[in-house]
């Protein structure tokens, strides 16, 4: 089975290295960034089969990231899940999740039983949670 390669975008370090270590013991290929910059050239240059990213980020934020690849013919089929504060756990689970403009949003704090079911739709990669 191939390693499917996830880039991980939040600027607070914590978030980065639970997701990574949590999405690296299901067996994904993990590549993380910290700022809006650093994360356009990794999904450039790895070109990852998903991205997640926080949405709220200081400088460049998430959706300036995510239009910025979606204009690059390279990168423009990359899917997202976007990770938020801007709604509630309450919020999200009332809508069933919520997708805006193709792209799902999962509330902060997220459930990672959760967010792996997202991933594995989105990468069509079906995983044993642990």
């Amino acid at each position: 089975m191939d390693k499917k390669r996830i880039l991980i975008v939040d600027d607070e370090r914590d978030v980065l290295s639970v997701l990574e270590s949590g999405l690296a013991a299901e067996g994904y290929s993990v590549i993380t960034a910290d700022n809006g910059s650093d994360a356009i050239v990794l999904a450039k240059s790895q070109r990852p089969d998903l991205i997640i990213l926080d949405l709220v980020m200081p400088s460049v934020d998430g959706a300036e990231i995510a239009a910025t690849l979606k204009e690059d013919t390279d990168t423009k089929d990359i899917p997202f899940i976007f990770l938020t504060c801007l709604f509630t756990k309450t919020e999200e689970e009332e809508d069933d999740g919520r997708v805006i403009g193709g792209h799902v949003f999962i509330a902060k704090p997220y459930n990672m039983e959760g967010l792996l079911t997202q991933i594995e739709r989105l990468t069509n990669r079906k995983c044993v949670h642990r």
